[in-house]
């Protein structure tokens, strides 16, 4: 079996931009994967069409020496746009693979140690009343682990972290008191503090008040995050911009992180992920990927879920306060689907998804920009 071609496909499903790559082979057998890197979706179009052109005529069963080839085929090795393209390529192979031996992906690394996949739902609010409504709500329908996303973002594109801060204290200690301790309660900052600003939201919580928290300050410096490590006790959750095992290396050998974020769309698919997973083993973390991006991401990770010992929650946006406009079940006819807080493992073979094609190409790309925060003094600051 070769292979014969690898398409991407840069599109708008739901209500996102998706960068979806098919690879064929002259079996008559294709594989899917996805690319992580939301909003540069051009630029990893670039790097799979660059790949591509050694690719045709290998063979798709190698994806571990393709995975190597594709990574040290330049001077310049690695990089997230680089890394998020041999992902989609990778995650394809698996796909490709499985079909072919007539297994699921979860058989192809290693087997399967759940049959479903615990996930946690994400609150979207502002309003401390709303916040407190919606985690009640999921709680009533057994969702037991919560992210609340922090508040502060407003309209106009102006962020400034203290005054954050001071509406997503409260509105975190309330949640708490509302979900008991029963619940798993997390806050995501996405990276727009800095060490004083992270140090200080928690210190200004309740001791135990969240079991973790997500992306607090921008994860390029290590030795940042370990500071912060000397100033609280709350855990982490780390890790859904890194590209490599080498980006993990000092956060888990290191104690920085308490869950690894790994993006199977943006580590390097499959064959990089299960690395990191044995790694994070080693050291007693659990993985809680990052999965905001479409169902190929969402079947991907379910499969590695369910293929490693040390999981927590997968990232849904699909739970019951997160369901408008993401729609993409005419392009994507067949996908994971959550029965109550989890997904339920596929035993089809290869990621046990189908692409209806021809609605794909129907879904053409719109050119779509993250916000570019300012801060109230007109500075930039973290999106």
């Amino acid at each position: 079996m070769k292979i014969t071609a690898v398409r991407p496909f840069p599109v708008w499903v739901g209500s996102r931009n998706q960068l979806v790559v098919k690879v064929e082979t002259d079996a008559g057998i294709h594989g899917w994967g996805e690319s992580g890197l939301s909003g540069r979706e051009r630029a990893v179009v670039g790097a799979v069409e660059h790949y591509r052109e050694f690719l045709i005529g290998r063979d798709p069963m190698n994806a571990g020496a393709l995975w190597q080839e594709t990574y040290r085929s330049q001077y310049f090795e690695g990089g997230r746009v680089l890394t998020a393209a041999i992902s989609a390529i990778d995650i394809a192979l698996y796909d490709i693979k499985g079909k072919a031996l007539g297994v699921p992906v979860y058989q192809l690394l290693g087997g399967k140690h759940r049959d479903r996949v615990p996930a946690f739902a994400t609150i979207f609010a502002e309003a401390e009343s709303e916040m407190v409504e919606k985690a009640r709500y999921l709680m009533s329908l057994d969702w037991t682990c919560i992210r609340l996303v922090a508040a502060g973002h407003n309209s106009r594109g102006v962020y400034e972290p203290r005054r954050s801060i001071g509406a997503t204290v409260p509105a975190v200690i309330r949640v708490r008191e509302a979900v008991g301790h029963g619940a798993i309660l997390g806050v995501e900052y996405h990276h727009r503090l800095n060490v004083a600003e992270a140090a200080s939201f928690c210190q200004k919580l309740p001791s135990g008040t969240l079991d973790f928290l997500e992306e607090p300050i921008r994860d390029e410096t290590p030795e940042a995050y370990e500071a912060l490590r000397t100033m609280t006790d709350v855990p982490f959750a780390i890790g859904e911009e890194f590209a490599s095992k080498w980006q993990f290396l000092p956060y888990i050998e290191r104690g920085i992180t308490q869950f690894a974020r790994i993006d199977v769309c943006n580590v390097g698919g499959f064959t990089e992920a299960m690395k990191v997973a044995g790694w994070c083993e080693a050291h007693y973390v659990d993985l809680m990927p990052h999965n905001p991006l479409g169902p190929i991401c969402t079947a991907a990770s379910v499969h590695m879920a369910a293929a490693v010992a040390n999981f927590a929650w997968l990232e849904c946006r699909a739970s019951p306060v997160e369901q408008a406009g993401h729609d993409s079940s005419e392009v994507f006819p067949v996908q994971p689907k959550l029965d109550g807080a989890a997904y339920v493992v596929s035993d089809a073979p290869g990621l046990g998804i189908e692409v209806d094609e021809k609605a794909l190409t129907r879904e053409a790309f719109r050119f779509w920009e993250a916000p570019h925060l300012r801060r109230a003094d007109g500075s930039y600051t973290n999106w």
